[in-house]
C-alpha cells in the first residue's frame, strides 16, 4: 500500500514483505520543484527533460514493487534541486549547468541555501532508505537493494542501442545473474555498465549497499520504452520475472559480504 498524505514530503514508501529480502529504490522519480523555488528559473519544458528526472522510472518501480510484493522508497523531488544519487562532496550534487542547460536558481548558491536543500530533500530521502535497510537487517533479512533508473534513447544525436543495462561496482552477487536473466528477454539488447558506469563513490548504492556489504545493482531502462503505463508495466513484468528468478536461484544474496569499491572505500 502506498502511504498517502504526502504534502511536501520528499519521498514516499511502498509497503512490502521484508522477508522477501529485497528493497527497491527510485532516486530520480519526479521532476517536482516546490513553488518557493520558482522552478529554479527554468521554463516548464526544461523540467520534462532527463536533466530533471528519469522519465518512466517511477512507473516501473511502482509496478515492480506491486508485482513482487517488495518494499520501495521513491523520491519526490527533482534532482535539479539536489541529486540524492550523489555523495555530499560530489561537484554534481547541485548542478549549475545540467546537460548544457544553465540552472539559474543553482548559480552562486550560498552555503546556507545548500544546507537547506540537504535538510529538506536529500537527508530525509537518505534517512528513509537507511531506515528501511536497517529495519530489514534487524529483522534478520539483510536486503538485496535494486535501484531503478532510465536513460535517454540518444546522446548528442547518436542512438543508444541498449534497451536496458545493469550498473555495478565490485560486488558481482546480484548484477551477474541479473545480466544473464535480462539477456533471455527476446529481442532485447542488454548493456553491462553502459551507457553509464556503476562506479560512483558516494552514490545511493555506495552509501547504503557497498558500505554495508549488501548485494545490489542499478537497472536502467531506455526512456522511450517506458514513457507510458503500458511500457512501464511490460518492463516491470520483465524485471519481476528476472529478479524473482535471481532471488530464488542465487545463493548468498541476503548475507553481508564486503566487496569494496573500485572508487575506494
Amino acid at each position: 500500500m502506498v502511504q498517502e498524505e504526502l504534502g511536501e514530503k520528499p519521498y514516499r514508501t511502498i509497503d512490502g514483505d521484508v522477508k522477501l529480502g529485497l528493497l527497491i529504490l527510485c532516486d530520480h522519480a519526479q521532476n517536482r520543484i516546490p513553488e518557493d523555488f520558482h522552478t529554479l528559473g527554468l521554463r516548464p519544458e526544461d523540467l520534462h527533460r532527463h536533466t530533471a528526472f528519469d522519465l518512466g522510472a517511477e512507473g516501473v518501480t511502482r509496478f515492480l514493487a506491486k508485482m513482487l510484493g517488495a518494499p520501495a522508497v521513491i523520491s519526490q523531488f527533482s534532482r535539479l534541486l539536489v541529486d540524492p544519487n550523489r555523495g555530499l562532496d560530489d561537484p554534481t550534487l547541485i548542478m549549475e549547468i545540467a546537460d548544457g542547460l544553465v540552472v539559474p536558481g543553482n548559480v552562486g548558491l550560498s552555503a546556507a541555501a545548500r544546507e537547506e536543500r540537504l535538510d529538506r530533500f536529500y537527508r530525509p530521502y537518505d534517512d528513509a532508505v537507511g531506515g528501511m535497510v536497517g529495519a530489514a537487517i534487524d529483522a534478520g533479512r539483510p536486503p538485496v537493494i535494486l535501484s531503478i533508473h532510465s536513460f535517454t534513447q540518444a546522446w548528442k544525436g547518436v542512438p543508444r542501442p541498449w534497451h536496458t543495462s545493469v550498473l555495478w561496482d565490485k560486488d558481482p552477487r546480484l548484477p551477474v545473474p541479473l545480466l544473464d536473466g535480462l539477456k533471455t528477454i527476446p529481442d532485447v539488447v542488454v548493456g553491462d555498465n553502459v551507457p553509464y558506469s556503476g562506479q560512483l563513490k558516494g552514490d545511493t548504492l555506495y552509501r547504503h549497499a557497498t558500505a554495508r556489504g549488501l548485494a545490489h545493482a542499478l537497472i536502467e531502462v531506455r526512456q522511450d520504452l517506458i514513457l507510458g503505463e503500458q511500457g512501464q508495466a511490460e518492463w516491470a513484468a520483465h524485471l519481476a520475472r528476472v529478479v524473482s528468478g535471481v532471488l530464488q536461484s542465487t545463493d548468498g544474496l541476503n548475507t553481508i559480504e564486503y566487496h569494496g569499491s573500485h572508487t575506494g572505500i
